[in-house]
């Protein structure tokens, strides 16, 4: 196991242990720097980031000439909530975390989807997560340099989230609607609302997939991104960490 999993593990469980009354999360990214106002998107070519108990993948690419793109996943504490079009890749239409400072953007590249690894096999209760600046603007107002229409009567943007074990075997699919204007709604997601994943059941990664019903001849037309926060894990999950807790202490004495 990794220094870092073992630090991770020993946090949790003596939270329990000791009677913390502080929401313990596996990943709330308060654990990493960044200046106020800003993010990071990969550029130093780590190719991810940990977060408590999480490894969040990451893909940068400099294509030369000042052109760049990033896949997988970025975090950021960017507080604009009006600034649209690429320029608002980085930012959460909350204009906050949920709590705290920081959050995780997600985008779904053309070669790499975002997937949170676990330093040990987990039971997720769940998460928030809500739209970004850009995919937000984008379903509200249309893109008329892209010749993209505003959502309307019948689209949807959709995240799936799926769930492996360590064998890399699918334990379970769950979906959330980021927009859904099917059958007379007109929802398209301006807060953190959150996901349950507890159904899942123990998984080793979390993998993140978008679709739309906005789909044009290159692919989907709404900007495949999602903001995420506060990966909350399952108190069976406490129980077992606390009982590792109290096994180091009496290992250390």
């Amino acid at each position: 196991m990794r220094v870092w999993a073992k630090a991770s593990v020993f946090l949790l469980a003596t939270s329990v242990v000791f009677g913390t009354v502080e929401p313990v999360m596996l990943s709330d990214f308060e654990d990493l720097s960044l200046r106020p106002e800003s993010y990071w998107n990969g550029q130093d070519g780590s190719g991810g980031f940990v977060s408590g108990m999480g490894y969040f993948n990451n893909s940068f690419t400099d294509w030369g000439g000042g052109v760049t793109s990033w896949e997988g996943f970025a975090c950021s504490n960017r507080t604009d909530a009006g600034i649209s079009g690429p320029d608002g890749q980085y930012n959460a239409i909350t204009g906050s975390a949920l709590s705290g400072s920081n959050y995780a953007i997600g985008f779904v590249g053309f070669s790499l989807i975002p997937v949170i690894t676990f330093a040990e096999p987990s039971l997720v209760s769940g998460f928030s997560v809500t739209n970004n600046n850009y995919a937000y603007y984008t379903m509200r107002d249309g893109d008329a340099l892209f010749g993209i229409d505003p959502f309307s009567e019948g689209d949807w943007f959709l995240l799936t989230i799926t769930g492996k074990d360590a064998a890399g075997q699918v334990v379970g699919i769950v979906e959330t609607a980021l927009a859904d204007f099917r059958d007379g709604k007109s929802e398209l997601l301006d807060s953190w609302r959150y996901v349950d994943l507890s159904d899942l059941g123990v998984v080793q990664s979390l993998e993140f997939t978008l679709t739309s019903s906005d789909v044009g001849q290159w692919g989907m037309n709404t900007p495949a991104y999602f903001a995420l926060d506060s990966i909350i894990p399952e108190p069976a999950t406490l129980a077992l960490l606390a009982v590792g807790g109290l096994i180091l202490r009496q290992r250390v004495r």
